[in-house]
């Protein structure tokens, strides 16, 4: 393995690659006390391993190493650090990702045997990754490979939304300072600006073996996540909505699948402000998709589709009074006058509950008219 020692330290440096040669078969390309010379090293030179001290002057460490994962995902950094403390819980990555001065042999190894590990398992990944991934954002975040899903261990809750927040910002620049705003509202700047790094870093390990599928670029003052090689479930569906085609017999097939995709709400899981008017604006789409088959059964006497996708409205978005409509006057064309009543109280109870009103007066008419023409 081929490694990179930074530390402003000319002494933690000596002794940094005193340590590793005689622990692991590695081969040290340079030792730099500037960080910014030790980048150039590490930009021109094949690399497998940084070891990078947290404490540097002109540039921070964990911000050095995002820049590094910019451009090379797979290069494997190792924190230095004299700060047991506070620095480990603040910039430990995982278990191999950072030794404390004065580095000791064993801790050396430990970190050595681990990397090699990583390694061989980004190795064997990449040989299993299919061309395209599916990813599903509706109801379950889930990223499918060939039919096996892949499981992504986010090192912690706000390193994962900032994944997804990067995700629904997808193709387009997203200001770090509206990050910060969003996720760490109450720190200092300087604080902030170290977990987003640190977050940012966590994303671009996590996702090195996937480099193909995800690619997350510094753009100006705020970063950019491309996706690549990916069917996402929430642009197939979008694409078709756009796409307004005709309803017919030749393509109700299509509107099925595109209605399937909504497995549940966008993000279903997740509780995030930011996702709110999203989410609404894909369930009034699919809303609309959804009823416009309806009606569509409903002309063409297709009695057990209609109700069962009705169901699942109303199941779903019970204050969608549209769908309880047409189950009403499904069930008076099939004369199952008790099913009619029950769907006209049960609407009538949720929009009291929920919003303290009352149905539609069209509804209300008609049912009325329907009471009258049907006294038991």
């Amino acid at each position: 393995m081929k490694a990179i020692l930074i530390d402003d330290e000319q002494l933690a440096l000596n002794y940094l690659e005193h340590q590793l040669v005689h622990i692991a078969d590695v081969e040290i390309i340079g030792k730099f006390t500037d960080p910014m010379v030790g980048k150039r090293a590490i930009e021109k030179n094949e690399i497998d391993i940084v070891f990078l001290d947290i404490q540097i002057p002109k540039l921070n460490g964990i911000e050095l190493a995002e820049q590094l994962l910019e451009m090379k995902p797979q290069l494997q950094i190792v924190f230095v650090t004299a700060y047991e403390r506070y620095a480990i819980k603040a910039f430990e990555l995982n278990a191999l990702d950072y030794v404390l001065k004065p580095v000791g042999k064993q801790r050396l190894r430990t970190t050595m045997k681990r990397i090699q590990s990583r390694l061989e398992e980004h190795a064997a990944l990449s040989l299993q990754k299919s061309e395209k991934l599916h990813m599903s954002l509706f109801q379950q975040v889930t990223i499918v490979d060939g039919g096996q899903e892949i499981l992504l261990r986010w090192r912690t809750a706000k390193v994962q939304q900032l994944f997804l927040y990067l995700v629904q910002h997808r193709g387009r620049a997203v200001n770090k300072t509206t990050i910060i705003e969003l996720l760490w509202p109450e720190l200092e700047p300087e604080k902030a600006y170290h977990q987003l790094y640190t977050a940012i870093y966590h994303i671009r390990k996590t996702l090195a073996p996937f480099e193909k599928y995800f690619r997350i670029a510094n753009i100006s003052e705020g970063y950019l996540l491309k996706l690549e090689h990916i069917i996402l479930d929430v642009d197939q569906f979008e694409q078709f909505f756009r796409s307004d085609a005709v309803l017919s017999a030749e393509t109700i097939g299509e509107y099925e699948q595109a209605v399937a995709l909504c497995k549940g709400d966008y993000l279903q899981e997740h509780n995030y402000v930011w996702a709110e008017s999203e989410r609404q604006r894909l369930q009034l789409q699919w809303v609309q998709t959804a009823l416009k088959m309806v009606d569509w059964y409903y002309a063409n006497e297709e009695r057990d589709k209609a109700i069962t996708l009705c169901l699942d409205i109303c199941q779903r978005y019970p204050l969608e009074e549209e769908a309880y409509f047409y189950l009403m006057k499904i069930f008076a064309d099939m004369g199952r006058h008790t099913s009619v009543h029950g769907q006209y109280e049960q609407l009538k109870n949720v929009l009291q509950t929920e919003l303290q009103e009352h149905p539609n007066p069209a509804i209300t008419e008609w049912y009325q008219r329907w009471q009258q023409k049907n006294k038991e």
